[in-house]
C-alpha cells in the first residue's frame, strides 16, 4: 500500500512506493558539502586511482595530463550540472524522472541497463578493495603460501573470502537508507584525500626530488600502454583526446542516475557549488596527486606501479601498509554504496514498486555482482573496460537530455510521472519514439564497435559521445515528425 497523502494525489500503486516518491522539504538536507562529498566518494577510490594513473601514461608529460583531464573535467562539470539540476528542481529519482522520456512503463528500459551497469561497477570496485586487502595480509608468509596455493571459483581463496567479506560489509552501510549512506560518505571521501597526501608526499620524500619535468622513459610507457587501445604514441593528440574521452566516460552512470542523490539537495545553489568544487576543481587535484604518486613510484623502485596497492605493498612498515589499504578499501566502499547501490536500489524497485523497496533492490543487484565475481569481466585494460561498460549509456543520456531541456524545457508534471493514465503515458506506458531512438544509438555506440570489424578500430573509445549524439539526434527527430494519431498527440 502506498501512502494515503499519496493516494489522494491519484499516484496509481504500480508506479509508487515511498522511496521513489518525491522528495519532501523535511528530506532535503543535502547542502553543497554533501553534494561535493558524492565526488568525493566517487572518484577517491582505488579503480579511480586505477585510471588516472593509466591516463597519466598515456599523456607522456604533466602538462599534457593536466590540459586532458582539465578539459574533461569541466565538460564533466557541465553534463552533471545539467542532469543535477533536474533531480532538485523535480524532486525525483532517476527511474522515476526517465519516464518522462520513455513512458510510465518504458523507463523500465533505462533504469534496467542503469542497474545491470551498476552491478558490473560494484563487483569492479569490490574485487579492488579487497585486492588492497589481499595486498596487505599477503605481507604475512604463511597467507602468502595460502594465497599462491589454495584456489577457489578461479581465484586464490584468499581473495574469494576477502571479496565476500567486503562485499557483505557494504551491505551494512546501506541498513539505515540515504540519510546513513550521506553521513557515510562525508567522511569516508576526505579521509582518502589524506591517505593520498601521504602516499605522495612519502614516496617524494623517499625519492629525494622531484619536478613536474620528470618523465617516465619513453620505451616504458609505449610498454605499458601498448594495450589500452588508444590510437597513437603517449603524449600524441590522439592519445590526449582519447584520455578526455575515457575521463568523461568514466562518469558515464552518473550522469543518468545524479538526480537519486541531487533530489535530496537543499537548492540549485547546494549543486552548483557542490559540483563546482567536487569536478573540476577534485578532479584535477586527485588527478595530480595519482600522477606525482606514479612518477615518484618509478623513480623509488624503478617500476610503473598504477594500483595503489601494488605501492603500499612495498611499504616497510607494517603499519603504514595497513593504514593505506584499509583506507583505500574503505573509500572504494564508498563509492560503491554512492554510485552503484543507490541507483540499481532505485532502479530495480520501480520495476516492481509494490514488492520491491529500496533496500531489497540494493540486495538484487548485490548478489548479482556477487555471481559475477568468478567471471571478473572488469579484468583487464582501464580505458577499455570503462569504454565498453559506459557507452551503453550515452544514447539513453541523449534522449532524457534532449527531452527535459528542448522538448519539454526544463518543464515537468511531477505528478503525472506516477499515474497511468497520466500525459506520460504515451503508447500504452512506451514512448516508442524514445526507444527507437535509444535502440538505434545503441547499436552504434555498443554494439557495432564491441562486436563487430564495421567500424575503424578508435570508434570505441568515443561510443559513449556517439551515443549521446545519435541517440539524441534520432529521438529529436522522431519528435518532430507530425503525429498520424490525435489522441496520441493529446497524451504526448
Amino acid at each position: 500500500m502506498i501512502p494515503s497523502d499519496l493516494q489522494a494525489r491519484g499516484y496509481s500503486p504500480g508506479l509508487t512506493n515511498p522511496d521513489l516518491a518525491p522528495t519532501t522539504p523535511a528530506q532535503r538536507t543535502w547542502g553543497a558539502f554533501s553534494i561535493f562529498n558524492v565526488w568525493t566518494s566517487d572518484v577517491h577510490s582505488l579503480w579511480g586511482y586505477y585510471l588516472a594513473a593509466s591516463l597519466f601514461l598515456l599523456c607522456g608529460s604533466f602538462l599534457n595530463f593536466i590540459l586532458a583531464i582539465g578539459i574533461g573535467s569541466l565538460a564533466i562539470y557541465v553534463l552533471m550540472t545539467m542532469v543535477g539540476l533536474a533531480g532538485v528542481r523535480t524532486g525525483v529519482p532517476f527511474p522515476v524522472l526517465a519516464r518522462a522520456s520513455f513512458g510510465v512503463w518504458g523507463a523500465n528500459f533505462p533504469a534496467l541497463v542503469r542497474a545491470i551497469v551498476a552491478c558490473f561497477w560494484y563487483g569492479a570496485q569490490t574485487a579492488a578493495a579487497s585486492g588492497a586487502i589481499v595486498a596487505l595480509l599477503t605481507r604475512s608468509p604463511d597467507l602468502l603460501a595460502f594465497h599462491k596455493n589454495v584456489h577457489l571459483l578461479g581465484h586464490s581463496a584468499l581473495e574469494v573470502i576477502c571479496y565476500v567479506v567486503v562485499w557483505a560489509l557494504q551491505l551494512l552501510i546501506i541498513q539505515r537508507g540515504m540519510e546513513t549512506v550521506r553521513r557515510f560518505q562525508d567522511w569516508a571521501g576526505p579521509g582518502v584525500w589524506l591517505a593520498m597526501l601521504v602516499l605522495a608526499i612519502g614516496l617524494v620524500v623517499k625519492a629525494g626530488s622531484f619536478s613536474f619535468d620528470s618523465r617516465i622513459p619513453t620505451d616504458v610507457l609505449l610498454e605499458k600502454t601498448k594495450d589500452a587501445g588508444v590510437p597513437g604514441t603517449p603524449g600524441s593528440f590522439g592519445s590526449l583526446a582519447a584520455v578526455a574521452a575515457v575521463w568523461i566516460t568514466y562518469f558515464a552512470a552518473l550522469y543518468l542516475n545524479f538526480c537519486d542523490f541531487t533530489r535530496y539537495a537543499k537548492d540549485e545553489a547546494a549543486v552548483k557549488k557542490g559540483n563546482l568544487w567536487g569536478l573540476p576543481v577534485n578532479l584535477l587535484l586527485f588527478s595530480l596527486v595519482a600522477g606525482v604518486t606514479t612518477l615518484a613510484a618509478f623513480k623509488v623502485y624503478g617500476e610503473v606501479l598504477i594500483h595503489p596497492d601494488q605501492i603500499s605493498a612495498k611499504f616497510d612498515s607494517w603499519v603504514l601498509a595497513a593504514i593505506a589499504a584499509l583506507t583505500f578499501a574503505i573509500a572504494t566502499l564508498g563509492i560503491n554504496v554512492v554510485a552503484n547501490f543507490v541507483s540499481p536500489a532505485f532502479d530495480i524497485s520501480n520495476v516492481f514498486p509494490k514488492h520491491i523497496s529500496f533496500k531489497q533492490g540494493g540486495y538484487i543487484a548485490a548478489l548479482i555482482a556477487l555471481v559475477l565475481y568468478p567471471f571478473a569481466p572488469w579484468e583487464g585494460s582501464a580505458a577499455s573496460f570503462v569504454g565498453a561498460i559506459g557507452s551503453t549509456m550515452g544514447p539513453l543520456f541523449g534522449v532524457i537530455m534532449v527531452d527535459y531541456y528542448l522538448i519539454a524545457r526544463g518543464r515537468i508534471d511531477v505528478d503525472a510521472l506516477y499515474r497511468e493514465n497520466g500525459r506520460y503515458r504515451f503508447q500504452g506506458g512506451w514512448n516508442v519514439k524514445a526507444l527507437v531512438a535509444a535502440g538505434i544509438g545503441i547499436v552504434f555506440s555498443t554494439l557495432l564497435p564491441n562486436f563487430t570489424d564495421l567500424l575503424p578500430t578508435w570508434w570505441g573509445l568515443y561510443g559513449w559521445f556517439f551515443g549521446v549524439a545519435i541517440g539524441g539526434a534520432c529521438y529529436w527527430g522522431l519528435r518532430m515528425l507530425p503525429e498520424v494519431d490525435p489522441e496520441l498527440t493529446r497524451q504526448a
